[in-house]
């Protein structure tokens, strides 16, 4: 907590000293209470003299309202801070989490980063708030009520010196105890958001399924261990008030009776027996709530310690003193591989076995290359480490020349454009979305990329056409519209190298041949005129999307099984030609393959096959 009001709280300093400062005035208006009202009893009531009471009664009101004016400028002050805390901290925890690489919101989670944005800063902006309101109010009017009411008379005070330090027993019990339940709470409501996430998002296989009444079922046991914990955490809390308050009416009902004795024999008046009481009342009230202010602070340590565990995470993907990579110059007689993979490796998390093992291969400017494989062989992972969403393990990767690792990355995402596998756009509109990677992109750009997603046909059926609305996550688009609009996507803004990972899943097969032609037909003419010619990777489980590729790479549980043409590797990989055989008709092997059969086709020298048996 210390740590985020040092962070956040310095040009909220001047609130956090003049809120205080008011609630301090207050408290004092509150410890003169008692003796004026002493001075009404004795002087006024006791004497039967009308004008002094009239003129006690009116201090009274004029310090009530002196004490309120103060109040609503210490409120004031308090939710000027709190509010503007917890606003600089989750802006704070939303661009730092935009840092992040995908390792790092890996092993976070979605549902757990939003839990400690949304409630974790509610509660420490509560407990700034309380701070700056109650922090100076209660300890303040506790240790004044005692001193005035010793100044009063000492004997009495042997009564708070008996009851205070059982209040403080039965308050370290309750908080020794409570402490680690607020940890797991906020824990097990991480929890909660994320089978929440899980059911909304995925409502409608849910009902595919049939599964209401599982994820019912889930939902409810999760929320029942959240309230068992709470409840626990209650039942613990409840001991608090009654038995501090049985304590201060045990310590008033003390005061009374001596208190009595001592009026009757001359030692003390009526109204000092009554300004007693209330300071009496008045400081074990101000430990009972000191005790939820405890409470309060303990949650929000919590929290901030949650918060701060994010913002201390530093990113493992950075940038910082990467000057701009020259691009290859048009023309050259020999530029730079586009792409270059050298022995790259990678895995989640220590001790993981390899997702991408050992890979190596180059891709000339201007050429495609096909990556297929089995699920979860590697292929999204494998061009994730291109753009440096994940960096390597091992090895190295280049795009145009030089290591990932010396690009500044808004140069390097700029240049290679990445359609990721599960298509989304946000809400807004079809052009809010199209210009993302250029926001100054014309319409004559939206649109030339939009013939080229072979997008442009349903956006211009549109009575809005690009300005046309965009539900939260493209709802309102079929999946192949949604694929579609995210290919425009990354078309805008003129990429030299696109990835495509398995984004044309939900597009027929003349609709995929129409999407893979233009793009070609994009990459020859930006080379005729005197530009890069855009190089492409195509990650896709079709052999169709990928056997006209010039170079594949089949991938089998991360590593290369083979690297070649489809003609080469049909002919020396057993993995590509089973993908073939399984999804190709005779007629079309055997017409790619000339007369030979697939069978009589001689081994490729030209290829590799790293799989055994190819």
């Amino acid at each position: 907590m210390i740590k985020l009001l040092r962070r956040f709280g310095g040009k909220f300093r001047r609130y956090m000293v003049i809120g205080p400062a008011c609630k301090l005035i207050e408290v004092i208006f509150d410890l003169l209470t008692p003796l004026v009202i002493a001075q009404m009893i004795d002087k006024g009531i006791g004497a039967h003299d009308v004008s002094a009471v009239v003129h006690y009664g009116m201090v009274l009101g004029a310090m009530a309202v002196i004490g309120i004016s103060f109040t609503l400028v210490c409120q004031k002050m308090a939710a000027l801070t709190s509010q503007g805390m917890g606003t600089d901290i989750r802006g704070a925890l939303y661009e730092h989490i935009n840092k992040l690489s995908y390792a790092e919101l890996d092993r976070f989670g979605t549902p757990s980063l939003i839990t400690r944005i949304t409630n974790d800063v509610n509660q420490v902006q509560l407990a700034v708030a309380l701070g700056v309101r109650m922090l100076i109010r209660w300890p303040f009017l506790a240790v004044g009520s005692m001193v005035a009411a010793l100044a009063i008379d000492l004997k009495l005070g042997v009564i708070f010196l008996i009851c205070t330090p059982a209040i403080g027993l039965v308050f370290w019990f309750v908080m020794a105890h409570c402490i680690p339940y607020y940890k797991q709470l906020q824990a097990k409501l991480d929890r909660i958001a994320l089978i929440c996430r899980e059911g909304l998002s995925g409502a409608r296989v849910v009902r595919a399924f049939v599964r209401e009444d599982h994820e019912r079922e889930r939902f409810a046991q999760a929320a029942d261990d959240q309230a068992n914990t709470a409840i626990a955490v209650g039942k613990l809390s409840s001991i608090l008030n009654p038995v501090t308050f049985l304590v201060m009416n045990l310590g008033v009902c003390a005061i009374l009776w001596v208190g009595g004795i001592q009026v009757n024999v001359g030692e003390l008046t009526q109204g000092q027996v009554m300004a007693f009481v209330n300071y009496m009342t008045q400081t074990l009230t101000s430990i009972v709530y000191v005790a939820n202010l405890v409470v309060v602070f303990t949650k929000a340590s919590a929290s901030a310690s949650r918060i701060n565990e994010v913002l201390n995470c530093a990113p493992s993907i950075t940038d910082e003193d990467n000057e701009p990579v020259a691009l290859p110059e048009p023309g050259n007689a020999a530029p730079a591989p586009a792409l270059s993979l050298s022995h790259a490796s990678f895995s989640f998390g220590v001790g993981a076995a390899n997702a991408v093992n050992d890979v190596t291969l180059e891709l000339p400017l201007g050429k495609t290359l096909g990556i297929i494989g089995g699920t979860g062989s590697g292929k999204s992972t494998l061009v994730s480490l291109i753009p440096r969403l994940y960096d390597a393990g091992a090895g190295s990767v280049s795009v145009m020349g030089a290591d990932v690792r010396t690009w500044p990355l808004d140069q390097l995402r700029h240049v290679v454009a990445t359609v990721p596998q599960r298509a989304s756009l946000v809400s807004g509109t079809i052009r809010s979305n199209l210009t993302w990677r250029d926001e100054a992109a014309t319409d004559e750009e939206l649109w030339a990329a939009l013939d080229m997603a072979q997008a442009s046909e349903f956006v211009r059926n549109k009575p809005q056409g690009l300005d046309a609305p965009v539900e939260a996550g493209g709802k309102n688009f079929s999946g192949g519209q949604l694929q579609r609009l995210t290919i425009a996507r990354a078309l805008v803004g003129s990429p030299q190298v696109l990835i495509m990972d398995d984004s044309a899943s939900a597009l027929d097969f003349k609709t995929d041949a129409a999407l893979r032609h233009a793009i070609r037909e994009r990459s020859v003419r930006g080379a005729a005129e005197g530009g890069l010619p855009l190089t492409t990777v195509i990650v896709s489980q079709r052999v169709s999307t990928v056997r006209d590729a010039d170079m594949i790479c089949v991938l089998d549980h991360g590593s290369v099984a083979g690297l070649g043409t489809h003609d080469e590797l049909y002919a020396s990989c057993q993995l590509y030609r089973e993908i073939c055989q399984s999804q190709l008709r005779r007629e079309e092997l055997e017409g790619r393959q000339g007369s030979a059969t697939p069978a009589s086709v001689p081994a490729a020298p030209a290829s590799t096959c790293a799989k055994e048996g190819c």
